[in-house]
C-alpha cells in the first residue's frame, strides 16, 4: 500500500528538465528530510500523516486513468520522498497500460525499481536546506537506476552563493549527469511576488554565465509563476 498525499492533473511539469511536459502527479506522503525551505510540507510533516491514505497500486492507477481520460501519458512520482514508498507495482501496472513514469528524489534512499523508471531526477539538497548530503547513498541511487532506458538527471535548488559553490562541486563530481539549477523559492507562505521570483532567476542566470557553466540549464519553477503556492496544480 502506498501513502498518498494527492493525485492531480493533467497539468504541466513545473520544474526540472521536463518543464512544460503534460503529466499527472502522484504525490506520496512522508519524507526522510525536512528542508529549511520545503514547499511541500503537506506531504512531509508527519503531523499530517492522517491525510495520507494508504492506497493500492490499482486504485492509484484507476484515479490516474480517470484524470487522463484513459489516455496514456507521463506520470510524475513526487513527494515528500517517493523512494520511501513501495512503487514497483504501480510502475509495472502503469507501463502495462502504456503510461510512462518520471520521479524526483533527493538521492538518499535507493530502490531496485529505480531501473524501471523512464526518467529519474536526483535532486540532492544544497547546504541552505540544512540537510546532509551522503555520497554513498547518492551513488547507490545512481547504481540502482542502471537500466539503459532510464534517463537520469541532476537538479539542484540554489538559495545563495554557498549553494552555488556546492553545485559546482556536484557538477565536477558527476559530469555524466545533465544538470539543472533552479532558484530557491523563499516565498513558501502567502502571496508570491513575481518580481522577486524574476530577480532570483536573473541572479542565478548571471552567476552561471559568469562561471562559464554553459552546459548547465537554469530553469524556474514554472508552476509557481502560474499558480503561486497553490496545491494540486
Amino acid at each position: 500500500m502506498i501513502a498518498i498525499s494527492e493525485i492531480f492533473g493533467p497539468t504541466i511539469q513545473g520544474e526540472g528538465a521536463g518543464i512544460g511536459v503534460p503529466t499527472i502527479f502522484v504525490r506520496t506522503g512522508g519524507c526522510d528530510f525536512l528542508c529549511d525551505w520545503c514547499d511541500t510540507l503537506h506531504a512531509v510533516d508527519r503531523k499530517l500523516k492522517h491525510t495520507w491514505p494508504l492506497t493500492s497500486a490499482s486504485d492509484v492507477m484507476a484515479k490516474v486513468q480517470q484524470l487522463s481520460h484513459f489516455q496514456p501519458m507521463l506520470i510524475t512520482l513526487s513527494g515528500g520522498n517517493p523512494a520511501l514508498q513501495p512503487l514497483e507495482s504501480l510502475i509495472d501496472l502503469g507501463h502495462q497500460l502504456g503510461y510512462r513514469f518520471a520521479m524526483e528524489t533527493q538521492g538518499s534512499v535507493a530502490q531496485p525499481w529505480f531501473a524501471k523508471l523512464d526518467v529519474l531526477t536526483l535532486s540532492p539538497k544544497a547546504p541552505s536546506s540544512k540537510m546532509r548530503f551522503d555520497t554513498k547513498r547518492f551513488q547507490a541511487c545512481l547504481d540502482a537506476a542502471h537500466a539503459e532506458h532510464t534517463q537520469i538527471g541532476l537538479k539542484i535548488v540554489v538559495s545563495d552563493e554557498r549553494d552555488l559553490d556546492w553545485a559546482g562541486e556536484m557538477r565536477a563530481q558527476y559530469p555524466q549527469l545533465a544538470m539543472v539549477l533552479q532558484p530557491c523559492n523563499h516565498q513558501i507562505k502567502g502571496e508570491v511576488s513575481l518580481e522577486q521570483l524574476s530577480e532570483r532567476m536573473r541572479w542565478l542566470t548571471e552567476q552561471v554565465m559568469t562561471r562559464g557553466w554553459y552546459e548547465v540549464r537554469v530553469l524556474p519553477q514554472l508552476h509557481v509563476y502560474l499558480w503561486g503556492n497553490q496545491q494540486g496544480v
